[in-house]
């Protein structure tokens, strides 16, 4: 067996091990493959637990609730205000850790209920690297990260996701939309609103990997390197619409898509 598919072992034993277990998703790429896995080996002991919140683009919430239906997948969709969360809305640099407690503290007590005894997260061995506070409240509470136990990477994770005919195994990385605010920039509807229909636009024109970063008034667009020339010939029509939402300024970021590139804020300058 190749060192893959004793990773898919390994993790199927892991799933196995807890007996029930729900699944925190969102229907991105990680939790699509950790959910499937689980139901694969655990049937019906295994469940699908989501957070209906404002830094959830509608679209992606539609996604988590029509796979788990088409596939018969018992599926818990929680209302959480993430906003009311005491520090979440003045977005400090551990407004992740904030979040995520509030979270699946709520996700606990929801598998408690229902006598599910452990709730499971995606994240995997590529997620070690950045600054990642909620990773700290997941720690805390003690989720299971599967995924990292059974030292899966994102490439893994796509390789065997494809395998089992998933169809998020290409699916763009995803975050939620609170990702896209400077640390310091209150958080709220309307600018969360403003984010999501942003990106909304650039996806309808074909874009996959990008962000829609917002700095007060200003939108700064991060894309994929090859993408750069379109979008500079599609500038007009891009600032207009951005404008229209609220953005006083639209600037595209010469150095492309990078995740958590929000996180550069916390670290020296560097030449």
């Amino acid at each position: 067996m190749d060192k893959l598919h004793e990773k898919n072992e390994k993790l199927r034993r892991i799933l196995k091990d807890l007996g029930r277990v729900a699944v925190a998703f969102s229907a991105g790429v990680d939790s699509t493959f950790l959910l499937m896995t689980a139901v694969n080996v655990l049937g019906d002991k295994a469940c699908a637990v989501t957070a209906r919140s404002v830094f959830i683009p509608a679209g992606e919430q539609d996604d988590a609730v029509r796979f788990c239906r088409e596939r018969g997948i018992r599926h818990l969709v929680i209302p959480v205000d993430v906003l009311s969360v005491p520090g979440v809305s003045a977005n400090p640099p551990d407004r992740c850790y904030l979040c995520k407690k509030a979270l699946f503290s709520r996700f606990l007590a929801e598998a408690e209920a229902l006598g599910i005894p452990f709730v499971a997260e995606g994240s995997n061995m590529d997620d070690l690297g950045d600054y990642r506070p909620g990773m700290k409240a997941i720690a805390e509470l003690g989720i299971i990260s599967p995924l990292r136990e059974a030292e899966l990477t994102k490439q893994d994770i796509r390789d065997l996701s494809r395998e089992m005919g998933l169809p998020t195994w290409d699916k763009p990385s995803y975050a939620c939309l609170a990702s896209r605010f400077v640390y310091g920039e209150t958080i709220d509807n309307a600018k969360l609103a403003r984010v999501e229909k942003a990106e909304e636009k650039l996806r309808s024109m074909g874009l996959r990997q990008f962000r829609v970063r917002l700095h007060g008034d200003l939108a700064r667009i991060e894309a994929e390197p090859e993408k750069i020339v379109f979008l500079a010939e599609k500038r007009e029509e891009i600032d207009q619409y951005l404008r229209s939402l609220g953005f006083r300024y639209v600037t595209l970021d010469l150095g492309g898509f990078a995740s958590g590139s929000m996180n550069r804020a916390l670290k020296p300058v560097t030449v």
